[in-house]
């Protein structure tokens, strides 16, 4: 019985980060150039709506290894002046001290600290993430999409990760309660 799990774990495994071509530790660039990434956030407005918004600058790196896929690392930079919620009074609000205060804390970041890999393609990314100043360990529930050869003659793969935080913790819009705030990361990377 252990081995049969064991099999289906090791399966599980490479079926998340193995490639067809090798078993090496693979780097990839966000395709910030093509624009096929994306960090988009939701959160509740009075408790009443969602309002939806994104960051249009942003930056990040991610390696896998078939091999040792419990290895793999993202990182993300954010510049959190980016911020685009569809409505210019609203994004000058949001970027002042009542909110992000970019002029002072202007970029956010991710780093992995841990890959926990499960089934269906699926993992648990945990990393620090810090924002507005603050530093807190943040988990991500990752899927990975698919990976292949594109009609460029590169090599790609994509994952679609989401994570809720509490803008409590990071020291964020107290004047204006704690909303928890969705995020959705969606990435394709190039590899180098």
């Amino acid at each position: 019985m252990f081995r049969k799990i064991a099999t289906a774990a090791t399966f599980a495994l490479t079926v998340f980060f193995a490639t067809p071509q090798t078993a090496q530790a693979e780097d990839y660039a966000f395709d910030i150039k093509g624009q096929h990434a994306f960090i988009q956030f939701k959160v509740k407005h009075l408790g009443f709506s969602w309002l939806y918004g994104r960051f249009t600058k942003f930056d990040g790196m991610f390696s896998v290894d078939e091999k040792n896929p419990a290895d793999a690392s993202v990182s993300v930079s954010i510049e959190t002046a980016s911020i685009d919620s569809d409505h210019a009074e609203r994004d000058k609000h949001l970027r002042n001290a009542d909110f992000l205060e970019v002029d002072k804390y202007p970029t956010a970041t991710f780093k992995s600290t841990k890959v926990t890999v499960g089934a269906d393609n699926t993992a648990v990314i945990q990393g620090d993430f810090t924002l507005h100043g603050v530093t807190k360990s943040i988990s991500l529930d990752t899927k990975h999409i698919g990976g292949g050869k594109d009609p460029w003659g590169g090599f790609r793969r994509g994952f679609e990760a989401t994570t809720t935080l509490n803008t409590k913790d990071f020291g964020v819009a107290a004047k204006f309660g704690h909303p928890s705030v969705e995020i959705i990361i969606s990435v394709e990377g190039i590899r180098k």
